[in-house]
């Protein structure tokens, strides 16, 4: 039987490289839904050429042109934040959330709710709802499948393995472009620069958070909710060459270790096929073109986002969320040239310590911590740009 796939955010890189996957398998997948933000255009020729029965764009105003864009075809139209819950919660039997950000979050819970199996491609959803979307999932019968490379590196380490014998975790990083960039020198780097990733292709704002380690810090409380460890038995190692996506340390002291080449394709095939494996087309690892694998540790002095992001998870109550939302705003502003690049993690920091809220009961409250959040590093950001 073909499994039906809803794409949350599938004009993004993770929802084109899903489509390449599912495209190449047509007697394996059906796309029933589709979502984007405002990519009217290619959402609509996505959903034309793959025979989706719902395309949804998050922005409202965008509707009659995506409805005109349709006009004559079998595909429903909608949108706002009850559509995407609809193509989240409808027919489906895996949904990608691939959404960006905490414009992600009412979606993935729809989903979990429904009791769908869920591939998480948009790490906030753990990092500001964790413990919410956990309980969500045991009381509904949700699966949670990670496809960062990194947590599914991991979930593969442990297929068959006792949790209970685990005796740390270890996340690996490119380290970024910047890796090898004095603090003086990442003091004028450009947006341009930032989202030049050395192995990776990478939407703007994570390939930013890679630049300034924010991706690996969000990655740390995201592993936390995934695996149930504790911040302190999950490390973080820089692995320039980005082959080995990560590795699980057992009790014994062996470890095991997950290899595959820089494509994202990968896990995400992985999780489509779950608990089976598909064949794809990406190229394959060459060990022997690579020659060696190097590791050192990551310096937090000069990417504070890593100490920020442990922080935070030790910190607990609403620190998350207020760690991912003056990231995502700050990020913004680097983007448009607002704040320069160590201006990123400054306005974490200081956000960080202007707001201690006790953790959300809820997606609504989460919701609200997060636009509280972003009011406050808007304000910073204003008082560095004045």
């Amino acid at each position: 039987m073909t499994r039906k796939i809803a794409i949350l955010g599938a004009t993004g890189s993770i929802g084109r490289s899903t489509l390449d996957l599912i495209e190449a398998a047509p007697d394996r997948f059906e796309i029933v839904a589709l979502t984007a933000a405002s990519n009217v255009e290619q959402l609509a020729e996505d959903a034309e050429r793959t025979g989706a029965r719902l395309a949804v764009v998050a922005d409202e105003a965008l509707l009659p042109q995506l409805r005109e864009r349709l006009s004559g075809t079998n595909i429903h139209a909608a949108a706002g934040p009850a559509a995407l819950a609809e193509a989240a919660a409808g027919e489906a039997d895996l949904v990608m959330a691939a959404i960006v950000g905490c414009a992600g979050l009412a979606p993935v819970m729809a989903a979990v709710q429904a009791g769908k199996t869920v591939a998480l491609a948009n790490k906030e959803a753990l990092v500001t709802a964790g413990a919410l979307m956990l309980d969500a999932a045991t009381r509904h019968g949700a699966t949670l499948l990670p496809v960062d490379s990194e947590h599914n590196a991991i979930f593969q380490c442990l297929a068959g393995q006792d949790a209970h014998r685990v005796a740390r975790l270890i996340l690996t990083a490119s380290g970024g472009p910047f890796r090898c960039s004095t603090a003086e020198e990442m003091a004028n780097v450009t947006p341009a620069e930032a989202v030049a990733h050395p192995n990776w292709s990478m939407g703007a704002k994570i390939s930013v958070d890679s630049a300034t380690m924010m991706n690996k810090g969000l990655e740390l409380i995201e592993a936390h909710y995934l695996f149930g460890l504790p911040g302190e038995r999950i490390n973080i190692v820089v692995h320039p060459q980005s082959i080995v996506h990560s590795l699980v340390e057992f009790a014994d002291g062996s470890m095991l270790a997950q290899l595959g080449p820089s494509d994202m394709r990968v896990p995400i095939a992985h999780v489509l096929a779950w608990p089976e494996r598909m064949a794809t087309h990406v190229e394959r690892l060459d060990l022997l073109a690579a020659a060696r694998l190097d590791f050192e540790a990551p310096d937090e002095l000069r990417f504070p986002a890593l100490r920020l992001a442990r922080q935070a998870l030790d910190a607990a109550r609403s620190a998350p969320i207020v760690l991912n939302a003056a990231n995502e705003v700050a990020v913004a502003a680097f983007l448009a040239g607002a704040i320069h690049f160590p201006d990123i993690a400054a306005t974490v920091e200081r956000a960080l310590d202007t707001m201690d809220e006790p953790a959300p009961n809820s997606i609504e409250e989460v919701i609200a911590l997060d636009l509280q959040a972003r009011g406050v590093a808007d304000r910073m950001i204003a008082e560095l740009a004045a």
